[in-house]
């Protein structure tokens, strides 16, 4: 609602934006003619009226069409969201794959020169935004091996060695990024499951460190990871768009900043319709998981 009000309060609408392109074509740009097109898109209703049209239009799973390509809203989203969705869940991969790790042994080797170590690998990933990652890694690979990495999207079932080389880079620089919030959270939160009773007892009994840290502990500090894990993968599902730009990748964020500097009004309100469903969907998948981390928790 909030996103919907605000396109329509900034100066300038979508009627204007459309004419001013065609007058480029032409060389007339009319107010007879933009009255014409705010007509016909509706625009001159009130608000409340016009947002109760596109609701509508929503309960019959009808997202309009973009104004600027005409084609269905939908069928934006069908092209640019399973690239997004890629390099998500390949960025989530690389930084559970390297925060897990990093915080558990850090918590095992509290205050020794490996948990010192990782912690300043972390505060650095915590330091250093998104961009600035991703065009390190850019001049790292050009200066160093004189290699840049393909720019552009080709799909996995095309050519899986092409559509690695585009995606791994962007989904590294995010996948560090995002490691250094889940690495501080899983130290922290195995530092305060290791001082637990059972685990001492664990160790009274004379179980491996494996077992004591990766059986009673890791699972029970797992909890908050999986919240912080998920709500950044809704977040990036929703449109990494720094990443896109810097790389020339065409998925969701990409698509919206576009939309958005051409009044794409129904596009634009798809897309943030479709990041919110993203968000609930998570949200309720991690409430289901958390039942089956930790059987004491009950839903009822």
């Amino acid at each position: 609602m909030v996103i919907f009000v605000l396109l329509r309060i900034v100066p300038g609408d979508a009627a204007s934006a459309l004419i001013l392109s065609e007058s480029r074509l032409n060389d007339r740009a009319t107010e007879e003619a933009i009255a014409a097109v705010r007509e016909k898109l509706g625009l001159n209703d009130p608000l409340y009226v016009q947002y109760a049209h596109w609701v509508g239009d929503v309960l019959h799973l009808n997202l309009g069409k973009s104004l600027w390509s005409r084609k269905p809203v939908t069928q934006e989203i069908a092209e640019h969201f399973p690239v997004t969705a890629q390099m998500a869940v390949m960025a989530v991969a690389i930084s559970l794959l390297i925060a897990i790790p990093i915080g558990v042994l850090s918590a095992v080797r509290q205050d020794t020169f490996v948990d010192y170590l990782f912690r300043v690998v972390s505060i650095a990933g915590l330091a250093m935004p998104n961009f600035f990652v991703g065009t390190l890694i850019v001049l790292f690979l050009i200066i160093v091996f004189q290699w840049a990495p393909p720019l552009g999207y080709t799909p996995p079932w095309k050519d899986l060695g092409a559509n690695l080389q585009q995606l791994i880079w962007p989904a590294a620089a995010l996948g560090y990024s995002l490691s250094a919030i889940v690495s501080r959270m899983t130290r922290s939160q195995m530092l305060e499951v290791l001082r637990e009773d059972y685990v001492r007892t664990a160790w009274a009994k004379g179980l491996r460190e494996r077992q004591v840290v990766l059986r009673h502990a890791l699972k029970n500090a797992f909890l908050p990871v999986i919240t912080i894990t998920g709500t950044q993968l809704a977040v990036l599902l929703g449109g990494t768009v720094i990443m896109e730009q810097i790389f020339s990748i065409p998925g969701m964020g990409r698509n919206l900043i576009d939309a958005i500097n051409h009044r794409d009004y129904p596009l634009v309100q798809g897309v943030v319709f479709l990041m919110a469903t993203i968000f609930l969907v998570t949200n309720l998948l991690i409430d289901i998981l958390y039942a089956w981390l930790d059987p004491r928790i009950r839903y009822r």
